[in-house]
């Protein structure tokens, strides 16, 4: 698998993984590029695998990205919820809905991506319009790697 995912010659990653260590940086990054947003952490951080990190970074990364692709000015709520056996993920904005008033959903590789990640771990994930404008992406991870 590594050879279909690396070139001849490319290098070895020689950095560890993001997790949720690394948040604050990902959030300052976003609001650099002009959105507002907050994060409201809630619930005893148990500690997370690994597999469970890097997904819920990469889950909020993504899910950040297309805020800032395609909702216009917007305003961002990054809630991360720890349970006894589950970590809720959701990721709130109030941008624009589509003009032509079409509530679909154009599912490209990043939203695919998401969902593939969480379901990997033995979770779920879902991403849709919100009723009075914006979109949701909500994930619900298990603590532990499945």
């Amino acid at each position: 698998m590594l050879t279909t995912l690396r070139r001849d010659g490319d290098a070895a990653p020689r950095s560890p993984a993001p997790g949720l260590d690394r948040l604050p940086e990902l959030i300052e990054l976003t609001r650099a590029a002009g959105l507002s947003v907050e994060v409201e952490l809630t619930g005893n951080a148990p500690t997370l695998p690994a597999a469970v990190q890097l997904a819920t970074y990469r889950i909020i990364q993504e899910s950040l990205t297309n805020v800032v692709r395609h909702a216009g000015p917007a305003r961002v709520t990054v809630r991360v919820t720890y349970e006894e056996a589950d970590m809720l993920v959701e990721i709130d904005d109030d941008g624009t809905a589509p003009v032509n008033g079409d509530a679909t959903i154009e599912t490209g590789s990043g939203i695919t991506g998401m969902r593939e990640r969480a379901t990997a771990l033995g979770g779920e994930l879902s991403a849709g319009f919100r009723r009075g404008g914006g979109f949701r992406v909500a994930a619900r991870l298990p603590v532990r790697s499945a």
